[in-house]
């Protein structure tokens, strides 16, 4: 008999690949720009109360216009609209699935432009592309390729309801672990008082929600904050939830066939007996998560970025309309941290007879540590002025869309 091939269960790896960054590799991701990839999942294709009720869970939205029914059929749009973020259910854009075998990836950012809501009845489609690469420097890791993508979502009439660019960082496993940057974080000890505060602003989030209360341009200022929300301490049942909101999940034959085609993005784990696992479960293994250079195990990207959307969409209320928001994640959020999400409007204007306004946002963890940076929001509201446009979902508006890394 010969060797075992390489999509042999038996020969899989015991553990991650150490995969090492190089001009060879790095020459071949950057061939691949313009290339379109296929969907990830996809996970969620179908809009329906139970399906945006569920991604509601997994990011902690209790907006009753994206949960309860009677309250979406008395609302301005006649039914429960799906939160801006939902189309994350179909896909995480910025994942790393492309390029730069065996090489670590963390998701990093992704920047939304919206354009109409999703409803019960829709189905989501995505078409998605390779856009840029990089490489840079980093204290983390050292030489590391930064990769972006860009992807248009639609809708079952091919009506276009949002374009994201998403990009990750690829770190070698090894260069991560060897060089430490966070090996002397240690799990947060609150005191009943941090607790206390932590559990009340979770609690009494939906006490701050706009909703049905018509939030109008007219009335916004510049400066005025934004009431933070609170995610945390971060746990297992967040992390879980997550997945669970964004309908993922592979067991038994679904995962090993799927391994078995790429193998370089699972392994069989010693800790579950050789039972297989894809590299990324150092989200919720320890042992995984320090072999590539994270102190614990931690949240997922996107999960921190639908949190700092939920932060903009309580303010906003059910008649305004988020048209583009950003979000760039700079530090690890890991088990037993607490993400305050926070903005402040820093703009108010008309663009072409539309009210607009634009805001910062931010997320920061009970050490005062920014871990969502360089985010940005803007949104339509009503005005009293009758001269101003507003359209229903948010339509009709494009405020430009520039790629990075171009």
């Amino acid at each position: 008999m010969g060797s075992p091939k390489e999509t042999d269960a038996a020969s899989m790896r015991d553990a991650p690949k150490q995969g090492k960054i190089t001009d060879e590799a790095i020459a071949a991701a950057k061939a691949m720009v313009g290339m379109r990839l296929r969907p990830e999942g996809p996970y969620l294709q179908d809009v329906t109360l139970d399906t945006i009720r569920n991604f509601c869970n997994g990011i902690g939205d209790l907006n009753p216009i994206y949960r309860d029914s009677e309250y979406g059929r008395n609302s301005r749009y006649a039914n429960v609209i799906a939160p801006p973020m939902f189309p994350m259910a179909y896909g995480w854009l910025g994942r790393t699935r492309w390029g730069l075998p065996g090489v670590h990836g963390f998701y990093a950012g992704n920047d939304w432009e919206l354009f109409r809501n999703l409803r019960p009845g829709d189905r989501i489609s995505a078409e998605e592309r390779v856009v840029a690469v990089e490489e840079k420097q980093s204290e983390f890791s050292g030489r590391l390729v930064i990769q972006y993508v860009e992807a248009n979502f639609v809708n079952q009439h091919d009506d276009l309801v949002a374009r994201v660019l998403g990009w990750c960082t690829r770190h070698e496993r090894q260069a991560a672990r060897d060089k430490g940057k966070y090996k002397d974080i240690k799990t947060h000890e609150y005191t009943a008082e941090e607790l206390d505060a932590i559990d009340k602003a979770v609690v009494e989030e939906d006490k701050n929600i706009c909703g049905r209360n018509i939030r109008y341009w007219d009335d916004v200022q510049e400066g005025d904050e934004l009431t933070p929300i609170a995610r945390g301490p971060l746990s297992m049942m967040d992390t879980i939830g997550f997945l669970v909101g964004c309908g993922r999940g592979h067991t038994h034959g679904v995962l090993l066939k799927g391994a078995l085609r790429h193998p370089g993005h699972f392994f069989r784990n010693p800790e579950a007996g050789g039972g297989v696992e894809y590299t990324g479960i150092g989200h919720h293994r320890e042992s995984v998560a320090k072999e590539v250079g994270v102190p614990g195990v931690y949240d997922y990207g996107p999960q921190r970025s639908a949190w700092v959307a939920t932060l903009v969409t309580n303010w906003m209320g059910d008649a305004g309309f988020l048209k583009r928001i950003t979000t760039e994640l700079r530090r690890f959020n890991t088990m037993g941290d607490t993400t305050w999400c926070k903005g402040k409007v820093i703009k108010k204007y008309q663009q072409d007879g539309y009210p607009l306004v634009d805001i910062e946002v931010w997320a920061e963890n009970q050490r005062g540590e920014r871990t969502v940076t360089n985010g940005a929001a803007t949104v339509m509201l009503p005005a009293k002025d009758v001269k101003t446009k507003m359209f229903r979902d948010g339509s009709g508006l494009d405020l430009g869309y520039a790629t990075r890394g171009q």
